[in-house]
């Protein structure tokens, strides 16, 4: 297993918390998303052998979200 933390930009409110999060959980390889506002920050554990740390960040991209 991997972990990374990614941070995010344009997180306003918990809907977007919940919309990143359901983005990275539905990455297959993907086994645990915790998002943080506050830290605009998610933190995930994925298999490597699955996913990759581009495919993490394209689900984010594609759910309206900038990474960096």
């Amino acid at each position: 297993m991997e972990k990374i933390a990614l941070g995010i930009k344009g997180m306003t409110c918990d809907h977007c918390v919940m919309t990143v999060t359901n983005a990275l959980k539905a990455v297959p390889g993907v086994r645990s998303a915790t998002v943080s506002l506050a830290n605009n920050e998610a933190k995930v554990t994925y298999d490597g052998t699955v996913t990759t740390e581009e495919s993490l960040k394209e689900a984010i991209r594609e759910a309206g979200y900038q990474v960096g």
